[in-house]
């Protein structure tokens, strides 16, 4: 049997252009003999839709297009993934999560998801309604048993916030089937690849049978999908892993000799890849080309020009270098290094005037009170103006350069070095920049080494460091995964990281004081196992802690 795994980066809410995308491969799939067809979870309409499905006419326009699919299906068995009507309107919702199951111009039926997610990111819950039947489905004398994406995980034990009351693929043993398919849109996370390969290993040997599992690709606003499509045979061994971060379409043969593998991957290439497809997919699917940002000689502004170069060329991305009295000149001669190996437009623009005439309109009222964060701000603020000024006059998109440890303190302006239409590092602690910057020199040093070697300085003061005002960044992310990746307790965090009880009760309050900055920021990309923005949800007004 030859089964067209169809690995795609849809656009959500673009069903029309989906479409053509799924009949595209259909017809790919009909040159090369294939005699199944799977797509992904919603590859109709994308991951994920989110209230764009309260919108009667989104799923009429699913139901109309899912027709096309199935007039274009001549010889072919097709698995592809929607959002359909619950039509009996037997639960809460009037929706279900399904995959439609079509032979040769004939809809047979849906399978409509059982287990619906409700935690980080996910909110299936909000819209849908449980599948009941179990999704087995015959074709030339094969048992194909059907699931979608959450339906594999809690049988490997890797569901972590939920304990669902019922096992899909337990349920599929008790049946016995020949071939498992899984129709998925499971977002991307720091390391979690190989996690993806053990769930389908699991549910195999569980089975005795092949699974496919046929993942989303690309870059959805915050949420990144990062392919590697899987297939391992009955012994629950890997046959074929899908490309990461591009779309592809595997022909895979069950009858073909077995060609066990292992997978390795290198994580820093990986989150690198990720970042990129994010930055790269959040342009072109938005319809922006040019992207601007500051360029300030530390090694945050130096990372995201160099990830923005890559998503979308030199000539697309514009560097403002806006020094003031407090920049050091080593910093610029290293953000003028940084822009002649990176080969992309750079000006200067000065901002210690502006500076000056604002000191001067606030003399009256700030009498007699010290310089301050009042006066750092001031000077984050204008430059956000400029950029910003860019971003409105010439068509830039901003970048924020601003990292997950810095936001997770609150050390970072509003409408300052905050201000922007994405935040490319917003979801990656310190830490992982410095190893990101060191992974990239070590093919080429295109970041100077003095940059990632440099203390860290905002220079908004004189001979201002980091260190001033923050514990050692080591400290800084050690705590970050206790708290808001792994939700340790604060004694918990104190023994296992060897920090003490004071600094780590210190850095939690600045987590929760700096709920309202994070809140008006720009959208991040997500990276990590909790990201500050989308699947997280805290009260800005508590007294918890």
């Amino acid at each position: 049997m030859r089964i067209y795994v169809a690995q795609l980066n849809p656009v959500v809410g673009d069903i029309d252009g989906n479409t053509q995308k799924i009949l595209h491969c259909l017809s790919e799939a009909r040159k090369q003999k294939a005699e199944i067809v799977l797509f992904a979870e919603m590859t109709i309409c994308g991951y994920a839709p989110d209230d764009l499905l309260l919108h009667r006419t989104f799923i009429d326009s699913m139901e109309q297009h899912l027709e096309k699919i199935v007039r274009y299906s001549k010889d072919l068995m097709v698995f592809v993934g929607l959002v359909r009507r619950n039509l009996l309107l037997e639960g809460e919702k009037n929706l279900y999560n399904s995959c439609a199951v079509i032979k040769n111009g004939r809809l047979l039926g849906f399978y409509d998801k059982w287990l619906l997610p409700n935690y980080d990111v996910f909110e299936e819950m909000r819209y849908f309604e449980p599948g009941e039947e179990l999704g087995v489905w015959e074709y030339k004398g094969k048992k194909i048993g059907v699931i979608i994406c959450e339906d594999i995980w809690q049988h490997a034990g890797y569901v972590e916030f939920t304990r669902y009351s019922r096992d899909p693929i337990l349920a599929l043993a008790d049946v016995g089937i020949d071939l498992l398919l899984n129709l998925s849109a499971s977002p991307y996370q720091f390391q979690k690849s190989d996690k993806r390969v053990n769930v389908c290993s699991k549910a195999a040997k569980t089975l005795q049978c092949p699974v496919i599992l046929c993942c989303q690709v690309g870059g959805n606003g915050q949420l990144l999908f990062d392919g590697y499509s899987v297939y391992v045979n009955a012994k629950g061994e890997l046959e074929r892993l899908g490309k990461g971060f591009e779309e592809e379409c595997m022909l895979i043969d069950l009858e073909a000799k077995s060609s066990a593998r292992t997978y390795k991957y290198d994580p820093l290439q990986d989150v690198y890849q990720a970042l990129l497809m994010g930055v790269r997919d959040y342009f072109t699917k938005h319809g922006f080309t040019k992207a601007c940002l500051g360029l300030s000689g530390g090694i945050d502004s130096a990372l995201v020009a160099k990830i923005a170069v890559d998503a979308l060329g030199a000539k697309n991305v514009c560097a403002l270098k806006m020094p003031s009295m407090y920049s050091s000149k080593e910093g610029l001669e290293d953000a003028d290094q940084l822009v002649q190996n990176l080969q992309i437009e750079c000006h200067t623009i000065p901002i210690q005037s502006p500076f000056d005439s604002y000191q001067q309109l606030l003399a009256p009222y700030f009498e007699g009170k010290k310089e301050d964060v009042t006066e750092e701000n001031l000077q984050a603020r204008i430059r956000g103006m400029i950029l910003m000024a860019f971003s409105n006059k010439l068509g830039y998109i901003v970048l924020s350069t601003g990292n997950k440890s810095e936001g997770a303190l609150g050390y970072s302006t509003l409408y300052g070095d905050m201000c922007g239409g994405l935040s490319v590092l917003g979801d990656v602690k310190k830490t992982l920049v410095y190893d990101l910057a060191r992974w990239i020199n070590q093919k080429e040093v295109v970041i100077p080494k003095r940059i990632i070697d440099k203390p860290p300085s905002a220079e908004l003061s004189i001979d201002q460091k980091d260190s001033d005002h923050l514990p050692d960044y080591e400290v800084i992310d050690n705590v970050l995964e206790g708290y808001v990746e792994d939700y340790l307790t604060m004694n918990e965090i104190a023994v296992k990281y060897q920090i003490s009880l004071e600094i780590v009760m210190d850095l939690i309050q600045r987590i929760h004081k700096a709920e309202y900055k994070r809140r008006q920021g720009p959208p991040n990309l997500r990276v990590s196992k909790k990201s500050f923005g989308v699947g997280r949800r805290y009260p800005i007004v508590q007294n918890w802690l």
